[in-house]
């Protein structure tokens, strides 16, 4: 097939076609979200034990750190019993659609490696991400829209850069087509002054006749990458316009994710799986706290809280989340300590190897 995005089978049968992944960069503090530590809680401002620091050397701590034990009221919820804290309300109605995963471990304590490990299984740049590898095993769906979208909410770029949904050595095709939820989705989309579609259309057909001479004689991969972007970007003049419409959304939809930037990008991600894109990635920043954690974290987690709960709700009454895997976490935790200049009412300032995330649907 000349078309790398064609939509190829699996090696094994599987229930979920899509990924939404929301990436909270920076460190989303586990503890005091999904972790329940009770024993850490009445063990709050004790000296950390000797056994976990002796022959040991850790980042950004001193001395004998302080134990701390959240602040935060956590309870079961759902008909699994999950534990969540009372930063997260939304989340306790849709327990019952939520795995958490607490066992996940890290090598790196800082950002940018951390991200780029997360998504590329490796330290440095050079490596395809995982919604790389998706669309290049996979491909997708929808012709007229990009295999791999990646959105960035409010700006905030993750540490670990482009590299979080880049390529690396297979071709370019595969990589993250960077969109937005306000004005043009992708920079100069529209026409220019004076450019019709005809035109447009006459040009490309000029550009792909000189590079299919040049794939013809040379045979690059990037070749053929380069005649699929420019038909892809015909294409998504109408559809990427279509698809982050979300004025076409009722009311009420758009009230259940919030007016928030966050939550258009979580709306115009349920509306890009609903049309078949492979695999969309939300990167949410904003969540890497080195002082006033515990005044901190209630407004990032009310940020995501409620966008995240009603994506959940919404793939739900639309027969699309068990075909959706879901996937939120960040890049690490935070330690259940305090480093040796920070005291309790700053709150935790270092990082974690060790975090959970939570997934749903498919």
């Amino acid at each position: 097939n000349d078309n790398p995005l064609a939509p190829r089978k699996p090696h094994f049968k599987a229930k979920a076609k899509r990924v939404i992944y929301l990436h909270m960069s920076g460190g989303p503090p586990n503890l005091d979200i999904f972790d329940h530590k009770p024993e850490l809680v009445k063990r709050n401002a004790e000296n950390c034990p000797d056994s976990f620091l002796k022959g040991r050397t850790f980042a950004f701590t001193t001395g004998v750190p302080k134990l701390m034990g959240s602040p935060r009221t956590f309870q079961q919820y759902g008909k699994g019993g999950l534990w969540m804290s009372d930063a997260v309300p939304n989340f306790h109605k849709i327990a019952d659609d939520v795995t958490l995963v607490k066992a996940m471990h890290t090598d790196q304590f800082n950002h940018a490696p951390a991200e780029l490990l997360l998504f590329t299984g490796h330290n440095r740049q050079g490596r395809p991400s995982l919604g790389s590898w998706a669309t290049y095993g996979l491909g997708t769906e929808n012709q007229d829209l990009p295999g791999f979208v990646t959105m960035i909410s409010n700006g905030v770029q993750p540490s670990g850069g482009q590299g979080c949904w880049g390529s690396g050595f297979i071709p370019s095709v595969y990589q993250g087509v960077q969109c937005r939820s306000k004005g043009d989705p992708v920079l100069f989309a529209n026409d220019p002054p004076g450019m019709t579609r005809d035109l447009r259309r006459a040009t490309l057909d000029a550009l792909k006749d000189l590079n299919q001479r040049q794939q013809d004689e040379l045979g690059h991969a990037e070749t053929v990458t380069r005649i699929a972007q420019y038909e892809l970007a015909f294409r998504m003049q109408t559809a990427a316009t279509d698809a982050f419409d979300i004025s076409k959304e009722s009311e009420k939809t758009r009230e259940m994710y919030g007016k928030t930037d966050l939550g258009a990008k979580l709306l115009c991600a349920r509306r890009l799986v609903e049309r078949g894109v492979r695999f969309v990635q939300v990167d949410a920043g904003g969540w890497d706290h080195h002082t006033n954690l515990f005044t901190s974290i209630a407004g990032k987690a009310e940020a995501i809280d409620g966008p995240a709960a009603a994506l959940i709700a919404d793939l739900k009454q639309r027969g699309l989340l068990d075909q959706t895997l879901i996937i939120w976490g960040g890049e690490f935790g935070r330690t259940p300590t305090t480093a040796g200049r920070v005291n309790q009412a700053s709150g935790r300032d270092h990082h974690s190897k060790a975090f959970c995330c939570w997934m749903a649907g498919g």
